[in-house]
């Protein structure tokens, strides 16, 4: 038997080494994804509070009332996150550059 000796990376100082030329797993890129969606829409949907909820949706709506919330702003916000889920979205399907 011939041994083939494969060539490492070394991240972090020798705490993570991969082989040379290893893709992310593809449960990561979509994970990544996801997770993001996921956080946008809870900023979304959580944008008013819970005002719905049994025991403190009371004090909810009349902590908006008093602080008058910006949903413009709000929706910046998610837009902004959202981009950011854009971004790492095509940094994370794009295929490897070894250097």
């Amino acid at each position: 038997m011939s041994e083939q000796k494969e060539e490492l990376k070394d991240y972090a100082g020798g705490w993570i080494m991969e082989k040379k030329g290893t893709d992310f797993p593809f449960f990561l890129k979509v994970a990544f994804p996801i997770i993001g969606l996921g956080c946008t829409a809870y900023i979304v949907m959580q944008m008013m509070g819970d005002v719905n909820h049994a025991t403190r949706g009371a004090f909810v709506q009349q902590f908006n009332k008093v602080t008058q919330t910006s949903p413009a702003l709000q929706y910046a916000v998610a837009a902004l996150a959202l981009i950011y889920v854009v971004i790492m979205a095509v940094f994370t399907f794009r295929s490897i550059k070894e250097h």
